[in-house]
């Protein structure tokens, strides 16, 4: 099909201030998903939509499997709807105490 670009759960953006960390969780305009590699302000990296990912959590969080998933303004992983993006659901229980939370992110909007 003449008008297919690409299948979209990888894209290719501009890092924002700040440059992004290869691993990370980032919120760049509508999309959100990790950073496939480290890039500076301004230089292009790719975005990974899709698939399940360790994030780190707002600390004291926990989370059910197959719970509602929201990242912070700062990109943490919460689950607190308000003020917050819904960006997935876990895969496994996150206790209070553990740094990071399974998350399969949702690459649908």
């Amino acid at each position: 099909m003449k008008t297919f670009v690409q299948p979209g759960k990888t894209l290719t953006l501009t890092a924002p201030a700040g440059g992004v960390v290869s691993g990370k969780f980032y919120k760049i305009g509508a999309f959100f998903g990790v950073a496939h590699q480290s890039a500076v302000a301004g230089a292009k990296f790719d975005l990974e939509c899709g698939g399940v990912y360790g994030l780190e959590k707002v600390a004291g969080n926990t989370f059910a499997e197959g719970a509602d998933v929201y990242a912070t303004p700062a990109g943490l992983m919460t689950s607190v709807a308000s003020g917050n993006t819904k960006v997935g659901a876990t895969t496994a229980v996150a206790a209070a105490g553990d740094v990071n939370a399974q998350v399969r992110l949702n690459d649908n909007f």
